[in-house]
């Protein structure tokens, strides 16, 4: 019971990232090239943490096979359910709006897109919390590197995706209310990483784990590394690498 606990307040403290993101975005005009920057800086320690701390260990528990397959099934899942959120007005949820054509839109404009941006921040954070809960399976320490990704990578996502919905006309209920259940959502789903995973052969754990490393990157490469181009082009290979480098030299301490 106390590792299920732990779990949760793991994911708690890695979701409640969005929260931070969410206060800046909707409460300060943030400059773009900022949010860019932050955003290309995410990016990049989500990426080292994908390959180092999910694929890298599916790999060296259950073999090239389930580690590539279990990646692509991810990857397969999340473009499947971005594909499908986007035409119902989620495409540009993590975009801050600056650019007319990329923003997101009201609810007037496309009814439904409300709960479809809802949707889509939740599928966005579901992967990288259960891997949180998954992590504790070895040898009952969290990974903290994975966590570190996580929250770093939360903080640019919320603040984007807010100062966007703001843009858009959404009032403080909407935006406060959506990171707080994803926030709760992902102290549930990293429980459930725990617990449901747990339950399951090491080859099984590995491909879930890859799983979600899919997913997740997919994600960076959909939603964030695009937002962060749009401002920071001239120098988003140095930001994501140096992200990447903070990742790497976290998980070899």
């Amino acid at each position: 019971m106390t590792e299920v606990v732990e779990a949760g307040l793991w994911g708690l403290a890695a979701g409640s990232a969005l929260l931070l993101g969410a206060l800046l975005g909707y409460g300060l005009r943030v400059p773009q090239k900022v949010i860019a920057t932050v955003m290309a800086f995410g990016a990049g320690v989500l990426i080292s943490a994908v390959s180092f701390e999910l694929v890298g260990e599916a790999y060296d528990e259950a073999g090239l096979a389930p580690a590539a397959v279990g990646t692509l099934i991810g990857a397969v899942a999340y473009t499947g359910g971005n594909v499908w959120l986007a035409r119902r007005g989620a495409r540009h949820r993590k975009r801050s709006g600056h650019a007319r054509a990329q923003a997101q839109p009201s609810e007037a404009e496309q009814g439904g897109s409300g709960t479809a941006l809802a949707l889509g921040a939740l599928l966005d954070g579901v992967p990288e919390s259960a891997v949180i809960g998954v992590s504790l399976l070895d040898g009952g320490a969290v990974s903290l590197v994975t966590v570190a990704a996580v929250f770093i990578s939360n903080v640019p996502e919320g603040l984007s995706s807010s100062a966007g919905m703001r843009k858009a006309g959404r009032g403080k209920g909407y935006v406060f209310g959506v990171w707080t259940a994803i926030a709760a959502a992902s102290t549930v789903s990293a429980v459930l990483g725990y617990t449901v995973v747990g339950s399951f052969s090491p080859a099984v754990i590995a491909a879930v784990t890859a799983v979600a490393a899919g997913a997740i990157l997919a994600m960076v490469a959909d939603t964030m590394i695009p937002e962060a181009f749009d401002d920071a082009h001239l120098a988003i290979g140095l930001i994501t690498v140096s992200g990447f480098l903070v990742s790497f030299a976290l998980s070899h301490t």
